[in-house]
């Protein structure tokens, strides 16, 4: 690896998701204002407010969002070309 590429105040960070309280620790160099006890270990930690445990792709629980019936005027536009 090159010499001097890396950011100095790389180290372990507790991110934590919003949505549903989920903590994991990775290594980062985000700035932190807080810190977090996991399993007796405190570590500075991020809030994010979606991560890979709250995301529709990764959990299968996508839906659509239908807002002013847009779904139902597109398919209503384009009925008479559909085969």
């Amino acid at each position: 690896m090159k010499k001097g590429i890396h950011p100095e105040n790389y180290r372990l960070v507790a991110f934590k998701d919003m949505s549903n309280e989920e903590v994991f620790v990775t290594r980062s160099c985000a700035t932190a204002k807080e810190n977090l006890e996991v399993e007796g270990t405190e570590y500075p930690v991020v809030k994010v407010e979606i991560s890979n445990t709250s995301h529709p792709y990764y959990t299968g629980k996508v839906k659509i969002v239908d807002t002013a019936g847009r779904v139902d005027k597109f398919y209503q536009r384009y009925k008479s070309r559909q085969k």
